[in-house]
């Protein structure tokens, strides 16, 4: 087996493949090669660039990593569509054409048996086989359904590069056997489906470094009360006992008088000082 090498990956699927007859079928395959030979060219993809496998109702690319995944993705969005069209109007009702595709990027090897293995693309059958772009199919009004990897997106899609409306990509999580997959799916959502978080890098690691996102709710460590130090004179083991604790909220007037200089109480208590429980003439404090 070769070593794994990063790929560009394009599949491209047939709707209703199987509930067509032989005839129809290899008119159908025909179809699908030519569009896809239409558009590698367009963008710009010659044969030395790229490996087909066939699947029956499906056909596979690896596009050479170096070949402008741009230039792809704008052949997919504006030719393709132009080509099933014009297919399409000249075909019988049982011959019409219709087409699933997916673009993911990964590492791929090649085995002895000129088969291709990696977890990648694995990852891009999964999503060309998905309920979710097979449904948004059904319900398009044109001929052509196509989701990206979440990959593909962070690294071309998301940066609006001309042609390539980011804002027509929305978030979408996939289910595999393999537990759900995010992705993203070119055109309206089908029916029931709700959007995915979108997500970010910065928001997935928001709080783990030294500073604080906007609008963080992390609360702040609550004050410690420092250790208290013993009177002077007095030793750990000769300190009364700590009386009740009084905590009052607001405005608090003791009637009295003035207390000069340092008092002893007979349970222990101990005022160091003068203390002033009322008015400064000793009166009720009013």
């Amino acid at each position: 087996m070769t070593d794994p090498v990063s790929r560009t990956i394009l599949l491209l699927d047939i709707e209703r493949f199987s509930d067509r007859d032989d005839v129809e079928q290899a008119y159908l395959r025909r179809m699908l090669y030519d569009i896809t030979d239409r558009a590698l060219e367009r963008a710009g993809i010659d044969e030395t660039r790229r490996l087909r496998a066939d699947r029956g109702d499906s056909v596979m690319e690896l596009i050479d990593a170096n070949a402008p995944v741009t230039a792809l993705l704008r052949a997919l969005l504006v030719d393709v569509p132009a080509q099933l069209r014009a297919v399409n109007r000249m075909a019988s009702s049982s011959a019409q054409i219709r087409l699933r595709g997916v673009v993911a990027t990964g590492y791929v090897a090649v085995d002895e048996h000129e088969g291709w293995v990696g977890t990648d693309l694995n990852n891009a059958c999964r999503l060309l086989d998905a309920q979710l772009l097979r449904a948004a199919l059904r319900e398009r009004p044109h001929d052509f359904a196509l989701i990206v990897s979440d990959a593909l997106y962070t690294g071309v899609v998301r940066h609006n590069h001309p042609g390539i409306p980011a804002d027509e990509f929305h978030p979408v999580g996939v289910d595999t056997k393999n537990g759900p997959m995010k992705a993203w799916l070119h055109g309206p959502l089908p029916s029931g489906q709700k959007a995915a978080p979108a997500g970010t890098a910065d928001q997935d690691h928001r709080g783990t470094g030294a500073g604080e996102a906007p609008g963080s709710t992390r609360q702040a460590p609550k004050a410690t009360e420092p250790p208290r130090v013993p009177a002077q004179g007095t030793s750990p083991e000769s300190r009364p006992a700590p009386g009740p604790v009084f905590n009052f909220n607001g405005a608090v007037n003791i009637g009295g008088g003035v207390v000069a200089g340092d008092q002893h109480g007979v349970s222990g208590g101990q005022v160091t000082g003068d203390v002033n429980l009322g008015g400064r003439n000793g009166g009720d404090g009013s």
